[in-house]
């Protein structure tokens, strides 16, 4: 029972959405079979009773694996399966006009007739909305499951001669393939929008990545643009007073000096900042990224009094944590709670949707580089599955020891 919903788990929310549309699609071909086969029940043993549903049992086979390609065609992985559409036509038309043959001027056998006409309705409808599968447009949809109407008609006039009944067939071909195209085509735009937002969370995160680079950039470019214009010119300065022999020549080699230091004391500022992050910001950030990608996060635990460092190397585990639940998994609910016992100060994050790709994310080098920053601080971390698809996160730190004479030093 593990594999099967360990299986499930390990899917995407697409991915997971896909499979249900592809299975509904089949479930499509089973609930035409049933509807062709029971009306036979009582008729097995006769002749028609026997090769009428095997022939539906050919339609339905056809219109499961149809439907299945014409999915494949809306994702893009295949080309559009004309040869199909047109196969499944020719089968429908052939099938219609053998059940309402077999109903007007077929056996008498008590049952058949009846069951032969509901035969000539199901393929007609079924038909009809899968075909509307395996077109891009609404207004193409429309004109297959208009054809197919028109077909009904065409075909049960000439040989029921009756216009009455041609017209209720046409009805009731019009009316059901409308439906199921309709139930077709509208799942299938549902998968396509899980897919785009899908896509859009994953550029999102791109986009966030790439502004942060972009703000680094713009405070590298900002404290040493200015310095670096400035040793040019001094240099330049210095190289012409001391050609001339002027003592100037070293005061200025001197400045030249003096701004190169400054200018490494905010690189390395800016560094720093860059570097370290503020736990109640991450906090906040992580509960607010998660509830906007749709799952419920729990933020518990007080950040105050905690050190900076502290608080720079556990805002670190969040926001990586945060991007593993992000990236690599399908939860539903997070837990960030933040709690104090015994000296120690200890993270632990939790989330309900670990698949693969969170397990490999557990032995990446993600969570290697903060056991690295939480060894700073005299810290450890460990990760890993606590339950079916639960995965967690739990850092610890003392609050004593290096990071006491630290603070008292500082």
């Amino acid at each position: 029972m593990r594999r099967p919903v360990g299986w499930w788990r390990r899917k995407s929310t697409p991915a997971k959405v896909e499979t249900y549309t592809r299975w509904s699609f089949h479930f499509f071909a089973v609930a035409e079979l049933m509807s062709a086969g029971l009306p036979f029940v009582g008729v097995l043993w006769t002749g028609f009773g026997l090769w009428l549903p095997a022939m539906m049992l050919g339609h339905s086979a056809l219109c499961a694996v149809t439907a299945s390609r014409a999915l494949d065609w809306t994702r893009g992985r295949r080309a559009q399966p004309v040869g199909l559409l047109w196969s499944l036509s020719a089968a429908t038309a052939l099938v219609a006009v053998v059940a309402l043959l077999t109903a007007v001027r077929g056996t008498r056998h008590e049952g058949v007739p009846e069951a032969a006409a509901t035969v000539f309705g199901i393929a007609l409808v079924f038909g009809a909305g899968v075909t509307a599968l395996g077109v891009r447009q609404r207004q193409w949809a429309f004109a297959v499951v208009s054809g197919y109407s028109l077909g009904a008609g065409a075909v049960a006039l000439p040989i029921v001669q009756n216009g009455f009944a041609s017209l209720v067939a046409m009805s009731v071909v019009l009316i059901g393939g409308a439906f199921l195209a309709f139930t077709a085509v509208f799942s299938v735009w549902l998968l396509n929008s899980v897919y785009e937002l899908d896509e859009a969370r994953e550029t999102r995160t791109r986009l966030a990545v790439a502004e942060e680079r972009l703000r680094f950039g713009r405070d590298l470019h900002d404290v040493m643009g200015r310095n670096l214009a400035v040793i040019a010119l001094k240099s330049e300065l210095a190289v012409q007073l001391a050609r001339r022999g002027l003592p100037n020549a070293v005061q200025q080699m001197i400045e030249v000096q003096r701004i190169a230091r400054e200018s490494q004391r905010e690189v390395r500022a800016v560094v720093r900042g860059y570097r370290e992050a503020d736990l109640g910001v991450e906090l906040s950030g992580a509960q607010g990224v998660l509830t906007a990608a749709g799952i419920t996060c729990e933020v518990s635990g007080e950040v105050d009094g905690l050190p900076a460092e502290v608080q720079s190397a556990l805002g670190w585990v969040v926001r990586e944590s945060t991007t593993n639940v992000l990236r690599h998994g399908d939860a539903g609910r997070c837990s960030v709670s933040l709690g104090r016992t015994d000296g120690h100060v200890v993270l632990t994050v939790e989330n309900d949707g670990a698949g693969a790709g969170a397990a490999a994310g557990g032995g990446g080098s993600g969570l290697a580089g903060l056991r690295e920053r939480l060894r700073g601080v005299d810290g450890r971390l460990e990760a890993g599955f606590v339950g079916a698809g639960v995965f967690r996160v739990v850092a610890e730190v003392p609050l004593t020891g290096k990071i006491a004479v630290r603070e008292v030093t500082s």
